[in-house]
Protein backbone atom coordinates (compact mmCIF):
# COMPACT_ATOMS: atom_id res chain seq x y z
CA UNK A 1 0.00 0.00 0.00
CA UNK A 2 2.70 2.53 1.04
CA UNK A 3 4.58 1.67 -2.72
CA UNK A 4 1.21 2.46 -4.39
CA UNK A 5 0.74 5.94 -2.68
CA UNK A 6 4.54 6.98 -3.05
CA UNK A 7 4.15 6.44 -6.79
CA UNK A 8 0.50 7.85 -6.91
CA UNK A 9 2.25 11.19 -5.40
CA UNK A 10 4.94 10.91 -7.57
CA UNK A 11 2.84 10.85 -10.59
CA UNK A 12 1.21 13.51 -8.83
CA UNK A 13 4.16 15.53 -8.99
CA UNK A 14 5.05 14.78 -12.37
CA UNK A 15 1.99 15.76 -14.12
CA UNK A 16 1.53 18.84 -11.86
CA UNK A 17 5.23 19.66 -13.00
CA UNK A 18 5.02 19.40 -16.87
CA UNK A 19 1.94 21.22 -17.00
CA UNK A 20 3.86 23.79 -15.67
CA UNK A 21 6.12 23.64 -18.20
CA UNK A 22 4.12 23.42 -20.84
CA UNK A 23 2.13 26.33 -20.03
CA UNK A 24 5.07 28.61 -19.23
CA UNK A 25 5.97 29.26 -22.83
CA UNK A 26 4.48 32.00 -23.85
CA UNK A 27 4.92 33.06 -27.42
CA UNK A 28 5.67 36.79 -28.53
CA UNK A 29 5.58 38.36 -32.20
CA UNK A 30 8.26 40.83 -30.85
CA UNK A 31 11.33 39.84 -28.72
CA UNK A 32 11.14 42.79 -25.37
CA UNK A 33 13.85 45.09 -24.64
CA UNK A 34 15.50 44.63 -20.88
CA UNK A 35 15.08 47.69 -18.65
CA UNK A 36 18.90 48.96 -18.27
CA UNK A 37 19.85 47.52 -14.97
CA UNK A 38 22.68 48.71 -12.92
CA UNK A 39 25.31 45.91 -11.85
CA UNK A 40 26.20 46.19 -8.10
CA UNK A 41 30.12 45.46 -7.35
CA UNK A 42 30.33 41.72 -6.62
CA UNK A 43 30.55 40.48 -3.05
CA UNK A 44 33.62 38.27 -3.78
CA UNK A 45 35.74 37.46 -6.68
CA UNK A 46 34.38 34.17 -6.67
CA UNK A 47 30.92 35.47 -8.02
CA UNK A 48 29.66 35.58 -11.22
CA UNK A 49 26.95 37.66 -12.60
CA UNK A 50 24.10 36.41 -13.83
CA UNK A 51 21.98 38.53 -16.00
CA UNK A 52 18.70 39.20 -15.69
CA UNK A 53 16.11 37.30 -17.54
CA UNK A 54 12.10 36.84 -18.47
CA UNK A 55 9.75 34.25 -16.78
CA UNK A 56 5.89 34.08 -17.60
CA UNK A 57 3.45 35.84 -15.27
CA UNK A 58 -0.54 35.65 -16.33
CA UNK A 59 0.16 34.82 -19.63
CA UNK A 60 2.87 37.54 -19.88
CA UNK A 61 6.85 37.79 -19.63
CA UNK A 62 8.09 39.99 -16.82
CA UNK A 63 11.76 40.78 -16.40
CA UNK A 64 13.44 39.53 -13.71
CA UNK A 65 16.47 41.16 -12.36
CA UNK A 66 20.16 39.96 -12.23
CA UNK A 67 22.13 38.48 -8.97
CA UNK A 68 25.45 37.70 -8.32
CA UNK A 69 25.77 33.88 -7.39
CA UNK A 70 28.80 31.15 -6.62
CA UNK A 71 29.04 28.60 -9.20
CA UNK A 72 29.59 24.94 -8.52
CA UNK A 73 32.71 23.56 -9.01
CA UNK A 74 33.22 22.39 -12.24
CA UNK A 75 29.82 24.41 -13.48
CA UNK A 76 29.41 27.43 -15.92
CA UNK A 77 26.54 29.47 -16.54
CA UNK A 78 24.60 29.42 -19.75
CA UNK A 79 22.68 32.82 -20.39
CA UNK A 80 18.84 32.60 -20.93
CA UNK A 81 17.85 33.82 -24.97
CA UNK A 82 15.09 34.22 -27.13
CA UNK A 83 14.25 31.16 -29.40
CA UNK A 84 12.20 31.60 -32.69
CA UNK A 85 9.23 30.01 -32.76
CA UNK A 86 6.98 29.41 -36.15
CA UNK A 87 4.70 32.28 -34.95
CA UNK A 88 7.46 34.48 -32.73
CA UNK A 89 10.06 33.87 -30.19
CA UNK A 90 9.82 31.78 -27.03
CA UNK A 91 12.32 32.63 -23.26
CA UNK A 92 14.04 29.65 -22.55
CA UNK A 93 16.12 30.36 -19.27
CA UNK A 94 19.55 30.33 -18.86
CA UNK A 95 20.91 27.13 -16.33
CA UNK A 96 24.05 25.89 -14.65
CA UNK A 97 25.87 23.23 -17.36
CA UNK A 98 29.12 21.56 -16.69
Amino acid sequence: MKKYVNRMILAAVLVVGFSAAASAQVIVKVRPAAPVAVRPAAPSPRHVWIDGGWEVRNGHYVHTNGYWAVPQRGRHWVAGYWAPRRHGYVWVPGYWAR
